[in-house]
C-alpha cells in the first residue's frame, strides 16, 4: 500500500516563506503563520515541499490505510493561498457566506489575498476548525 506523499519533514518554514516572490502573498503567509501559531500553540512544520502545518493527527480508514496529517495549515500557490481546514468546510456555511471573496474544496479554502476576506471571520473558522479536530482526534 502506497504511503502518504505529504508527510511532515524537517524543512525550514522561514526559509520556505522567504522564497515567496510576491511581497503581498509573502506578508499574507506570515500573517497566517502568526495567526495559526497563536491559535494552536504549536510550532509550524513543513509538510511535503509546500505546506506549512500546525499539529498533527493520526487517521485510519476502513480500508486499512492510515497515516498522519496536519490539523490546520496553509500553502502559497501560484494563483492563491490554500488554507487547510481539516474538518471540512461543510461545518462553516454560515461563516463562509460572510467571509468575502474565496473558493472552496472539500477541506481547502482558497483566497487570492487576505485583504479579500474578513480576517475576523477567517480567524473564527480556523479557531473552530482546530477545536473540532481536537474533539475528533484528542492528543
Amino acid at each position: 500500500m502506497a504511503g502518504n506523499k505529504t508527510v511532515q519533514n524537517q524543512g525550514d518554514v522561514s526559509a520556505f516563506l522567504s522564497q515567496i516572490q510576491n511581497e503581498e502573498k509573502r506578508n499574507d503567509c506570515l500573517q497566517l503563520l502568526n495567526l495559526m501559531q497563536g491559535i494552536t500553540n504549536q510550532e509550524p512544520a513543513m509538510w511535503g515541499g509546500s505546506i506549512v502545518g500546525f499539529g498533527s493527527y493520526h487517521y485510519r480508514y476502513e480500508s486499512g490505510r492510515e497515516g498522519d496529517f496536519l490539523r490546520v495549515g496553509f500553502s502559497p500557490r501560484a494563483q492563491n493561498i490554500s488554507i487547510y481546514i481539516m474538518p471540512g468546510l461543510g461545518n462553516f456555511e454560515e461563516q463562509l457566506s460572510t467571509l468575502g471573496k474565496h473558493k472552496i474544496g472539500k477541506s481547502c479554502l482558497y483566497v487570492k489575498r487576505l485583504s479579500d476576506v474578513d480576517f475576523d471571520v477567517l480567524t473564527d473558522i480556523i479557531k473552530q476548525s482546530v477545536e473540532i479536530m481536537a474533539d475528533r482526534y484528542p492528543d
